[in-house]
């Protein structure tokens, strides 16, 4: 292992729910006074606040009385855990000594409408084109997908799958596996929205969304928040819990947009796995549990491979029967049930269950054997960015 560049001295979770009449900023307060808490901090300790689509920092920094010299400008491959990225870098240059970030979701506002969808098709590829002519080179194709295919990622996300199905043999009844574990699992987690087990025959009744995505293939929306506080690993010692520290991360945003890849379906989770590997000595064989991006189901598959967990095409046989990937199995996976069941908080609760399992603070969900090395993802397509903690 390599020198961490910083540590996750505080995690907070707000209250989770569906269509609440909880605020944003509320949300976000409950969520950011709880990690300064749990990192043994106050307010005035924070000197950094960053999040990315979010409740603005000036607003959560007035409420939460923060004044912050550094405000996220930095590393910006990583896709939403950029930021998280970004202030670990920060504190290892001596830019911010406790950078709290956020991330707040709220299912109502703002959200791409079924009518927003149909009225895209309608006007054209041509239209589109013009439209989104200074996209980066990471979008490249979205012109066309938005013109043939609406705004539902579901669609662009689907061509991927049935793709991998051809090359690979990948079934939907392996990515149903993947969809019973986090079932399995977010039943113990008491803030989870979805606790109800499901079977192989449940999965596959699940009304169809977008073949070969059925309803239960998808990310559950929910109102909530997640916070992190990064330290500079010197504040390790006299932090009041154990502090994982940020071993080594990457991120990507292409080349090759959503489809035009020469390793399709491959996505950018592949340039950022490699890059993060760049960065430790550490080896895929050295993760003992994992936390990836499940917008989609088989956008953990995606992940699997990229990490180098299993190999190319090799992600259905390895999740097969939920054994493997199972609270007592060789590779623990969304140990919190995932977006698939708990909610979608874009990649950030994987983050802070991460954090959770190896400071062994988990409860009825906590993984018995012993946990050194934590993989954490988010992103799909053209966008990613991956993570390894260490245990403090």
């Amino acid at each position: 292992m390599m020198t961490a560049k910083a540590i996750i001295s505080g995690i907070g979770i707000s209250a989770i729910g569906r269509n609440t009449d909880v605020s944003a900023l509320d949300l976000t307060e409950q969520a950011s006074r709880a990690a300064i808490a749990d990192a043994g901090l106050s307010p005035a300790d924070i000197d950094g606040v960053a999040t990315l689509g979010d409740t603005p920092p000036a607003e959560a920094s007035a409420r939460l009385g923060i004044a912050p010299r550094y405000h996220g400008e930095g590393y910006s491959r990583g896709g939403l855990l950029s930021y998280v990225m970004a202030a670990a870098e920060a504190v290892e240059q001596g830019r911010a000594r406790h950078v709290l970030i956020y991330r707040t979701v709220k299912m109502k506002g703002g959200n791409i409408t079924a009518k927003d969808a149909d009225e895209a098709r309608k006007r054209g590829p041509k239209a589109q084109a013009a439209a989104t002519a200074t996209l980066p080179t990471m979008m490249a194709d979205t012109p066309q997908l938005l013109a043939y295919h609406g705004y539902a990622a579901t669609n662009w996300l689907g061509m991927h799958c049935q793709r991998h199905m051809a090359l690979y043999g990948t079934t939907k009844e392996q990515l149903g596996w993947l969809a019973i574990n986090s079932r399995r699992n977010a039943a113990l987690n008491p803030l989870a929205v979805l606790r109800e087990p499901i079977t192989m025959d449940d999965y596959l009744a699940a009304p169809m969304i977008s073949t070969p995505f059925g309803r239960l293939d998808c990310d559950i929306p929910i109102d909530g928040s997640a916070a992190f506080v990064v330290s500079h690993p010197g504040y390790a010692a006299d932090a009041p819990n154990a502090a994982p520290a940020i071993e080594a991360f990457g991120g990507s945003t292409g080349p090759g947009a959503w489809t035009l890849r020469p390793d399709y379906p491959a996505m950018a989770s592949v340039d950022a796995a490699a890059e993060m590997w760049s960065k430790t000595d550490l080896k895929p064989a050295d993760i003992d549990i994992a936390q990836l991006y499940d917008g989609f189901t088989f956008l953990t598959f995606a992940w699997l491979e990229a990490l180098g967990i299993c190999e190319r095409g090799g992600a259905g046989p390895f999740v097969e029967g939920a054994t493997r990937i199972a609270l007592d199995g060789a590779l623990p996976l969304n140990t919190y049930g995932g977006q698939l069941s708990a909610g979608r908080l874009h990649g950030h609760w994987s983050l802070h269950e991460a954090c959770l399992q190896l400071r062994r603070e988990a409860g009825d969900r906590q993984v018995a054997k012993p946990l050194r090395v934590a993989a954490v993802s988010n992103g799909g397509g053209p966008i990613a960015g991956c993570l390894l903690l260490t245990s403090g």
